[in-house]
């Protein structure tokens, strides 16, 4: 009831002072004062406003809130913890298996291809042949870049 009176109060004021604007000859001011002046008793109209005086006084409501900021919260923490762990406990288990079959020698500046005995005299052809063929790659990139911004 209160905000009812409040709200028509409200409109009735700002409705004068548009029709002070219009008189004053500022007909555009005084259309969006008048608008504006309109809004509080278009809410109590529409029933918001007691929708909203129901909200702010009910404890259920504010328990309802904080019911659902507490689930927010617990779901928040699971995706972190998620995230941080790599997932389920197989998962986890799966990637130490995969990382350790993956090792790498301690003094080996690449990683090892496999387990044989040609394992290290291989090594220095292949990089003999990444050294030689990698300029011209790195230059064909950056040539189409060039090419492609009109340089």
């Amino acid at each position: 009831m209160l905000a009812e009176t409040i709200c028509s109060a409200v409109s009735a004021a700002g409705l004068g002072i548009a029709a002070v604007t219009a008189w004053r000859k500022r007909f555009l001011a005084a259309t969006r004062i008048a608008a504006y002046s309109l809004v509080p008793i278009a809410l109590v109209l529409t029933g918001i406003v007691d929708w909203v005086a129901g909200i702010a006084f009910k404890p259920s409501v504010w328990l309802g809130f904080g019911l659902l900021a507490v689930a927010w919260l617990l779901f928040m923490t699971t995706r972190a913890i998620e995230r941080r762990g790599g997932g389920t406990r197989k998962e986890r288990r799966a990637a130490a298996r995969a990382a350790q079959g993956e090792a790498v020698a301690p003094a080996a500046a690449a990683p090892s291809l496999g387990a044989g005995s040609q394992g290290t005299r291989a090594q220095p052809k292949a990089k003999s042949r990444q050294q030689s063929a990698a300029p011209g790659e790195d230059f064909s990139d950056i040539e189409a870049i060039l090419k492609k911004h009109g340089i």
